[in-house]
């Protein structure tokens, strides 16, 4: 794994259309105007700071396909309930951290059922990480409590969590248009053959059968043709990326 503490940055991120910003905008401002013409963010260093945050964790994409959803979406809808989503899946493609956590504390959690998930329990994963990564063992206690403070406000930026001294898990429900992003998301980054495989089909939100059971509904039959056994799942999509956002939207 490659970490980072971008979460800090990000989770301190004050101003999300910064990320449309930097996708679409960027090359209209130059150096000399500075960049505050853009954002209520006081200093250019500050600025500076979160672009490299946002463009590592955010805006790199594992394919031109994937790159395609993600700017068809935002420059749509721009900063929304739904490209958030977006933004979270595609962040934890980056981002090997948020996975991390995400993986062995959230989304736990999130399919047990709970209510609450609390600093601590992040702040044990990351000690425990420490243990077998270089990068996380130099980290103290205050970086440690830091980020796992930083990871719960960026997945309440993200919709997933409320509340304020006491986080609140939120289940969201993914509309029939999300849904069919999250199949033509998880096809493009998925490398096993087997979709049932995947450590991504938890970012659907649902349980497993849920999952199996909507996804066989006749309705989405022209957005993607798919192959069950019952222990293998394969899925081809049938409309090219750069158009699906608009073709379901």
């Amino acid at each position: 794994m490659l970490i980072n503490t971008d979460i800090n940055i990000l989770g301190g991120l004050p101003d999300f259309n910064l990320i449309n910003h930097f996708l679409f905008d960027s090359e209209r401002h130059s150096e000399k105007e500075g960049r505050q013409v853009f954002t209520t963010i006081k200093t250019d260093k500050s600025v500076k700071r979160f672009e490299k945050a946002i463009m590592g964790t955010f805006l790199q994409f594992k394919s031109k396909d994937l790159e395609y959803l993600v700017r068809s979406m935002l420059s749509t809808e721009s900063i929304s309930e739904n490209s958030l989503l977006m933004l979270f899946w595609n962040a934890s493609v980056n981002n090997d951290l948020l996975q991390y956590l995400n993986s062995r504390v959230y989304f736990p959690a999130f399919y047990s059922g709970r209510l609450v998930l609390k600093k601590e329990e992040i702040g044990a994963c990351i000690k425990e990480l420490k243990e077998t990564d270089i990068t996380v063992q130099d980290w103290t206690i205050v970086t440690i409590e830091t980020v796992a403070r930083k990871y719960l406000t960026l997945l309440k930026k993200f919709n997933l969590m409320e509340g304020a001294l006491t986080k609140k898990i939120i289940h969201p429900y993914l509309t029939d248009k999300m849904f069919i992003l999250f199949i033509y998301w998880i096809t493009s980054i998925e490398t096993k053959p087997n979709l049932l495989e995947s450590e991504w089909i938890q970012y659907c939100f649902c349980e497993r059968p849920v999952f199996i059971e909507r996804l066989l509904q006749k309705k989405f039959s022209k957005f993607f043709q798919l192959a069950y056994t019952g222990d293998k799942l394969n899925i081809e999509t049938s409309l090219p990326y750069a158009t699906i956002y608009d073709a379901v939207k």
